[in-house]
């Protein structure tokens, strides 16, 4: 990724970028409804160039969108993410950020929200968590 030269159309052609429900067209960022949305109102903020600007205005669009949502929509917060590499857990190999709106209740234990990407890490404060420098 970042080669500058891939573009959304292009990987689309080629397969890599499987979205197709647009709902917002910007110039430099296209947001899609995520096929397997984690809450109502989950987005996709593609860049249309696969370049860090690019990528840069898919987070700021993303966290104007969770802003909007707080304050019209009625949505308590809202998490923003990407998932880099294989390691991360991509599995669409061309970059997107995603926008998550989260509702009180919508999950048991909400404290430490995107730290749950490791199973047991996201709350530091239970005896499940294991600092990673202790090991």
């Amino acid at each position: 990724m970042l080669s500058n030269k891939m573009t959304l159309s292009d990987a689309q052609v080629q397969g890599i970028a499987p979205w197709d429900d647009l709902t917002v067209d910007l110039d430099r960022v296209k947001v899609f409804r995520d096929r397997y949305p984690v809450t109502v109102g989950h987005r996709l903020f593609v860049p249309v160039t696969d370049t860090q600007d690019d990528i840069v205005e898919c987070f700021r669009q993303a966290l104007k969108y969770g802003r909007y949502l707080q304050d019209q929509q009625g949505c308590d917060g809202f998490n923003v993410g990407m998932n880099w590499g294989a390691a991360a857990g991509q599995t669409v190999m061309y970059p997107h950020v995603h926008c998550i709106p989260r509702r009180t209740g919508d999950c048991t234990d909400p404290v430490g929200g995107v730290r749950g990407v490791v199973p047991g890490q996201a709350n530091y404060r239970k005896e499940t968590y294991r600092n990673p420098r202790d090991s």
